[in-house]
């Protein structure tokens, strides 16, 4: 039901089209509301985690990331 949604999409490549799952949309769902600022431990009920351990997968560190950025000048 997903893939053929997904399908439906306008401008969407049948290439990720191909790849989107109910995984897929829990993993992009979590990862960009961290990178939004959410706090982790909402994201992990949202998700139905049992342990904060698991939610913690979905930080990632960017290219572009660095401590320096929280700082004080």
């Amino acid at each position: 039901m997903v893939k053929a949604a997904a399908k439906r999409v306008p401008g969407l490549e049948e290439a990720v089209a191909k790849t989107v799952s109910p995984h897929w949309l829990r993993h992009a769902h979590a990862s960009q509301a961290m990178d939004r600022g959410a706090p982790v431990h909402l994201v992990k009920e949202t998700l139905g985690h049992a342990n904060i351990a698991t939610t913690g997968r979905y930080l990632h560190a960017r290219p572009t990331d660095s401590s320096s950025l929280y700082l004080e000048s």
